[in-house]
């Protein structure tokens, strides 16, 4: 098991957000990231993916490509896997509220309508991941990023300097073409577009690490850096907190490059999220020596996050379901942030555990007969 570190707690971090954010409505929405910066948890979670690729890609640099591949190839399936499980439980969710709070609107939550009232074609969607709930569209996201990762590997091994400029170029084209992955068979379009969000998963592989971008930067570099972070954060605390948007009216051609577009990971919020992530990067040592409990805490999600992730997915829809049934009452909020803590913690514990316990009986010599 790893000892707490930076990039856990604020994995860790970002999965309690992205619990109390798919909640919405509840009062202590307004006390989460998104409130307060240009970016949310999803470019958090995004960009420490793309960094914790970058240590398991550096680990497997002496093994052969083909080992590296395997592992990646098989990250990728699990992930995908796990989107078709949570999906799955969440529509039974939703029918059994419908069900037992005889009210059938429920059953048209999130986009799920198609499913009750087009099964075959929805199934076949969901598998396909063309079909996504709302609240559950964010793993499909991951499952294409890790699919592509055995490609980024290959390309990193083989020709470093050439990863940033083709991720950069097929950013760039995204957000001047609107180019999407369409869904089916309900009509539009992904909700995070992969080929916009591939960008900040790259930078986070880039940077992070012994040899990444930012190891090998000077310390007066880091320094000048860290203000024009601490800059551009403030900033985007402001525009966020006074709830400016430009008006697309108003903008030139094209203009994803100049709104403040999540579904296309808009310039204003993929630097506001690299500006989060230098600008906080060095927090983690005095959150560890003032609040040692919850540099624990947030570390052991971080450590189990896809764990944790699917279980902080499927109860967050149990809060919307419980809000909805006691008309959003403020200890109904209360009762679901101290459920959904417990029910995370005991999520990375369990996983822990199991790990333990089977290393364990490994360990132990098969009796003699």
């Amino acid at each position: 098991m790893r000892a707490p570190n930076s990039i856990d707690f604020w994995r860790g971090y970002a999965l309690i957000t992205i619990f109390i954010t798919h909640v919405p409505g509840n009062i202590f929405e307004r006390y989460t990231l998104r409130e307060y910066s240009l970016s949310d948890s999803a470019e958090l979670f995004v960009f420490l993916a793309g960094v914790s690729l970058r240590f398991v890609v550096d680990s497997l640099a002496k093994q052969p490509l083909a080992v590296a591949l395997y592992r990646l190839g098989g990250r990728a399936l699990t992930i995908y896997f796990a989107q078709l499980i949570i999906t799955f439980l969440a529509i039974a969710i939703l029918a059994g509220a419908a069900t037992l709070l005889d009210q059938p609107y429920i059953l048209q939550w999130h986009n799920a309508a198609a499913v009750f009232d087009d099964p075959v074609e929805a199934h076949i969607g969901l598998i396909a991941l063309r079909y996504q709930l709302g609240y559950f569209n964010i793993l499909p996201l991951y499952v294409v990023l890790m699919a592509s990762a055995p490609t980024l590997a290959v390309i990193h091994r083989l020709t470093p300097w050439l990863v940033l400029p083709l991720s950069l170029t097929l950013y760039l084209y995204t957000i001047a073409t609107g180019f999407n992955l369409p869904t089916w068979p309900v009509e539009g379009n992904w909700f995070f577009s992969p080929s916009a969000w591939q960008f900040i998963f790259v930078l986070g592989f880039l940077f992070s690490g012994p040899n990444g971008y930012y190891a090998r930067m000077s310390p007066r570099v880091k320094n000048v850096l860290f203000v024009a972070a601490g800059l551009q954060t403030a900033l985007g605390a402001a525009i966020a907190i006074g709830d400016v948007s430009p008006d697309p009216a108003n903008l030139p051609d094209p203009k994803l490059f100049f709104v403040f577009d999540k579904t296309y990971l808009s310039p204003a919020r993929a630097i506001h999220c690299l500006a989060l992530a230098c600008f906080f990067g060095g927090a983690f040592t005095y959150i560890q020596r003032y609040a040692g409990f919850l540099a624990k805490f947030f570390s052991m999600l971080g450590r189990n996050s896809l764990n944790v992730f699917c279980v902080a997915s499927l109860l967050s829809l149990c809060g919307q379901v419980a809000r909805y049934a006691f008309n959003g009452r403020w200890e109904i909020d209360w009762l679901v942030l101290g459920v959904g803590a417990a029910g995370l913690g005991f999520t990375a514990w369990l996983t822990e555990w199991r790990q333990r316990h089977g290393g364990r009986a490994k360990s132990v010599p098969a009796p003699e007969k």
